[in-house]
């Protein structure tokens, strides 16, 4: 699966999308804590445009990458997360 950064769906530049899977990954850093209904909204209208929608703190990011990495993987295979 081939994912495009900075990729423009309608009015929104996403920072991550597979359009062949239809999944957006957002990496969120400190700004949204100001802007949740922003973001709310805006992950809506892209869900009612049959996109999926997975947020990430870009601390996580950061920190954390295999965990993202695997979180990612998951949403892509449809299945639970492994234990």
């Amino acid at each position: 699966n081939k994912f495009r950064r900075q990729a423009p769906i309608g009015p929104y530049i996403v920072d991550f999308v597979c359009m062949a899977q239809q999944l957006i990954v957002e990496v969120d850093g400190s700004q949204h804590q100001q802007q949740t209904q922003y973001d709310d909204e805006r992950t809506q209208a892209l869900e009612s445009n049959g996109y999926r929608v997975i947020r990430f703190w870009n601390t996580e990011v950061l920190s954390d990458l295999e965990s993202v990495a695997d979180a990612i993987l998951q949403e892509l295979e449809g299945g639970e997360p492994s234990p």
